[in-house]
């Protein structure tokens, strides 16, 4: 979990206490020697610090988007997730260019080991609806648990959530 800060914008958010003790279990999930990319934004970048030498990617940065502090945000996200425009918000469309290219690259330079991104709810949702066909993306993307651990193969277009006791202590 993020430390919430409403005079900040939540991509300078740094993780809380929680969030930190999360990061650490999954240190004990991801395999050793991967390769650990993180948005730049700083709570994702932390997810992954306990893990090792983390690079950042702007591409894996979530949606930009003007949005109020107060008010209903998860319904707001939700809606933008299935389709609904909302003014200064990023097209859905390049968020998953930007992402999928990110990924891409990731991949190559990974050769053949293991890629973990640190990412953000809605950017992942939105590109593995295109790249694993989710069949419900509001119903996945409101399913995320912070910290959250999915095995993406887009070769087989499956996406699977690394089970593990230690990632359902945290919460």
């Amino acid at each position: 979990m993020p430390a919430v800060r409403p005079e900040a914008r939540p991509e300078h958010w740094e993780l809380d206490d929680a969030g930190r003790r999360g990061a650490e279990t999954l240190r004990q999930v991801i395999p050793q020697g991967a390769l650990l990319i993180s948005s730049e934004e700083p709570k994702a970048r932390q997810t992954l610090e306990p893990s090792g030498n983390v690079l950042t990617d702007a591409r894996f940065n979530e949606v930009s988007r003007d949005e109020p502090y107060d008010g209903d945000f998860r319904a707001r996200r939700r809606s933008y997730i299935t389709g609904t425009n909302h003014p200064g918000w990023e097209p859905r469309r390049q968020v998953t260019a930007r992402f999928g290219t990110a990924i891409e690259f990731w991949v190559s330079i990974a050769a053949g080991r293991p890629l973990i991104v640190a990412t953000h709810g809605m950017a992942m949702t939105l590109w593995l609806t295109t790249a694993a066909n989710l069949a419900d993306p509001a119903a996945f993307w409101a399913d995320l648990r912070l910290p959250d651990l999915f095995e993406v193969n887009p070769g087989t277009r499956t996406v699977n959530r690394v089970l593990s006791p230690l990632l359902f202590q945290v919460r």
